[in-house]
C-alpha cells in the first residue's frame, strides 16, 4: 500500500478520525473521490482468524503504527464486500501509551522519523458532540434508530483536511530511533 505495488495506494487519502492524547486514524478503504483507498487488488483477501501471536507488541509510546482491526469501519455494507480489504491503520500520538489497543490491533510499524507532524496532527481540533447530543445518540441506538450510526460517523472527525500527501518506503540512514518495534 505504501509503495503502490498492491495496485492501490494511500497518497490522496484523507486522515479520517483523530482521537487527541491517543491516536489518529486514516486509509479507510472506500471512494477515492472521497479521499479513501480504492480496493487494493493485488491483495490476497484474509478470511482467516487472526491467531494471538499476532498480538505481541503493544501500543507502548507514541509513533506506533498498527492495523485497525477494532476501532474500522463501522459500516457492515462496506466490510461484507468481497472486495474488501482491511488496510485502515492508525498510529498513536502519545503522550504515553495507548494499552486500550493492545490485544486488538496488530503492530506492524513505528515512525522512525517525522514524530513532530504526528504531534501536530494531534493537535488538530476535531468534531466532539456535546455530553447531551452524545446521550440522546446512545438512546437512539439503544431503540433502533439508525440515524445514531450515521452521526456517529462524524465524531473525532478533524474540522481542517488531513491528507496523505505522499507515501513509500523511506530509507533511513541514520534513524533517531531504534528500529526495533516498540
Amino acid at each position: 500500500m505504501c509503495n503502490g505495488s498492491s495496485g492501490s495506494t494511500y497518497k490522496g487519502t484523507l486522515v479520517q478520525k483523530i482521537f487527541p492524547g491517543q491516536f489518529f486514524m486514516a486509509g479507510r478503504q472506500g471512494r477515492r473521490d472521497k479521499g479513501e483507498v480504492k480496493p487494493p487488488m493485488k491483495l490476497v483477501r484474509n478470511v482467516e482468524t487472526v491467531e494471538s501471536k499476532a498480538f505481541v507488541l503493544g501500543h507502548s509510546r507514541s509513533g506506533v503504527v498498527s492495523l485497525n482491526l477494532s476501532e474500522n469501519d463501522d459500516d457492515d455494507d462496506l466490510k461484507m464486500n468481497p472486495e474488501y480489504h482491511n488496510v485502515e491503520f492508525l498510529i498513536t500520538t502519545g503522550p504515553g501509551p495507548c494499552p486500550q489497543l493492545d490485544n486488538k490491533n496488530i503492530v506492524f510499524g513505528t515512525v522512525l522519523e517525522g514524530l513532530d507532524i504526528v504531534t501536530t496532527i494531534a493537535t488538530i481540533p476535531t468534531y466532539t458532540p456535546s455530553k447531551n447530543i452524545r446521550q440522546y445518540n446512545d438512546f437512539a441506538e439503544f431503540i433502533g434508530d439508525g440515524r445514531a450510526k450515521n452521526a456517529r460517523a462524524i465524531w473525532n472527525k478533524p474540522l481542517k483536511t488531513i491528507y496523505i500527501s505522499d507515501c513509500g518506503e523511506l530509507k533511513v540512514a541514520k534513524p533517531t530511533l531504534s528500529p526495533s518495534l516498540p
